[in-house]
């Protein structure tokens, strides 16, 4: 019978207690005790042992997680994926607009994480979806998914770090004034709302870099075609912090834009770098605009 579980493998540097080693190697405690009471694994030169284990020089430890369940709403759906990258531990995708990152109610089966988690059914993975960069259902782009609870657990960590960097491109309503600006204001829930967010006092922390590509007009409209930089991950941000100065994103009916020039918030993940949680490899990953995007600059700029 194929195992799939996923595991990890290293070699011992020097003579210390195995529970020691996990640490340094980022085992969290929470994966320790799914692997002791889940039908995980911790090997020694393949022979299981525990945590109080004095590892030797050069000893082989193998670490095997427990296979993970998929949750009951989470259908699988054969779907092709437009795959920028993947290995054991990452998948990188470039998502469409007008789909959902998750199911919702209104949308339950057409998900990413639906087609991700058949993805990975036809690899035989024992694994979930654990999205790390998630996108709005109308926003385009780059998408980072982990494949598997610790990859989630580091990429989460690396996040916190401010070691994941996004990059984003909008068209926004109005001309704006500066050619490069900071914004930086709290932003939390709209009072009386779930789903919509404001700039306010009591609000988390959040921190957007705003560079102008291009200023034009377009049928007697202003528009300002602009690159943005993430510092933080706050829901809706990139919305919320536009609309905060005046300057919406088109499209974005929920915070002040309009759609006569497009069916959704102009907004697309251009760029995503960040360093593999195992390999510690540093990537970089781009993708062209969307063609309605596209389509309303060629048009701006004909």
């Amino acid at each position: 019978m194929n195992d799939s579980r996923y595991r990890l493998t290293f070699k011992v540097e020097q003579e210390q207690l195995f529970r020691d080693a996990l640490a340094m190697w980022d085992i969290s405690k929470r994966a320790l005790t799914a692997i002791k009471f889940q039908g995980g694994q911790l090997l020694v030169n393949d022979a299981e042992q525990n945590v109080r284990h004095m590892l030797q020089v050069n000893d082989l430890v193998t670490i095997i997680f427990p296979p993970e369940e998929i949750s009951d709403g989470l259908v699988p759906v054969s779907e092709k994926l437009n795959i920028i990258f993947e290995d054991h531990e990452l998948l990188v995708i470039a998502k469409q607009p007008y789909q959902n990152t998750i199911p919702s109610h209104d949308h339950p089966t057409r998900s990413v994480a639906n087609f991700v988690v058949a993805h990975f059914q036809q690899q035989d993975l024992a694994s979930t979806v654990h999205v790390v960069t998630r996108l709005d259902r109308d926003t385009s782009g780059l998408m980072c998914i982990a494949k598997h609870r610790h990859i989630h657990h580091l990429m989460s960590e690396a996040q916190k770090r401010h070691d994941i960097h996004r990059t984003y491109e909008a068209i926004v309503h109005g001309h704006m004034e500066l050619h490069q600006q900071e914004i930086i204001a709290p932003i939390g829930r709209k009072e009386g709302s779930i789903i919509e967010r404001v700039v306010r006092d009591d609000g988390q922390f959040a921190h957007t870099d705003v560079y102008v590509l291009k200023r034009t007009t377009i049928q007697g409209e202003a528009i300002t075609h602009i690159r943005l930089k993430l510092h933080t991950g706050r829901t809706h941000q990139i919305r919320v912090h536009m609309a905060s100065i005046g300057h919406p994103l088109v499209g974005d009916t929920l915070y002040g834009g309009n759609r006569v020039l497009i069916n959704r918030q102009a907004l697309h993940c251009v760029e995503l770098q960040l360093h593999h949680p195992i390999t510690k490899q540093y990537y970089s990953w781009q993708i062209a605009l969307p063609k309605d995007m596209q389509s309303l600059l060629i048009e701006q700029m004909s």
